[in-house]
């Protein structure tokens, strides 16, 4: 049996790659039960999302997982999504809370995102500094991918997760906050402790002036 098509009311049929304007329609249809609309939110979201899961379970087949589990509950409870965000910022945080479960029946001890770290939040007021070529540049470089991606994979979760977001899938603090259920100076701070890390881990790769 086929799909049902997006609405047809729409002039015209919605492009495949990610436009902004468009979710709320594709959403609204899909909360409709068009089927099709939202295959058409998951194909454009899918990668993120597993990009997301990966990078926190460190595991593909838990990544996966979580992903599947993700978009099952996104549909599953799409009436319940209330348009006062972006779709895509509700699905990462459902998708960051099936793949914590699935990091926590590993590790059993894994930092919470809502557990109160010393992160300094307090004693940083200012935003965040950029420190030159952002991470995500420096991500995007094939030859650095394999060391960046390593060294991230070492930053605790609560870091790891707010630096996936922001530099490496670029959503906006204010979206990343909301998606993580934190505050905006709490993800500044995160996110700034995240850079230090890393910065500090790749010095030698890519330190000031080079090394010696």
């Amino acid at each position: 049996m086929n799909s049902p098509k997006l609405n047809p009311v729409q002039p015209h049929t919605l492009p495949s790659q990610v436009v902004k304007d468009d979710e709320p329609v594709l959403v609204a249809a899909a909360r409709a039960g068009d089927i099709s609309a939202f295959e058409t939110l998951v194909s454009r979201y899918e990668r993120k999302i597993f990009r997301l899961t990966q990078n926190i379970t460190q595991n593909r087949e838990d990544a996966e997982d979580s992903m599947q589990e993700a978009f099952l509950k996104a549909f599953e409870h799409l009436q319940d999504f209330q348009g006062n965000s972006r779709f895509y910022t509700w699905l990462v945080r459902i998708a960051v809370n099936q793949a914590l479960m699935k990091l926590r029946k590993r590790r059993p001890n894994v930092v919470s995102l809502d557990e109160e770290l010393d992160t300094g939040e307090d004693m940083m007021p200012r935003d965040v500094e950029d420190w030159g070529p952002s991470p995500a540049d420096r991500y995007a470089q094939t030859e650095l991918a394999g060391i960046l991606s390593k060294v991230i994979a070492e930053l605790d979760p609560p870091f790891r997760i707010v630096f996936q977001l922001r530099d490496i899938e670029e959503l906006s603090t204010e979206e990343t906050a909301e998606a993580l259920g934190l505050s905006v100076p709490a993800v500044k701070s995160r996110l700034l402790r995240a850079r230090l890390k890393l910065r500090e881990r790749l010095n030698q790769y890519f330190g000031r002036g080079g090394n010696s």
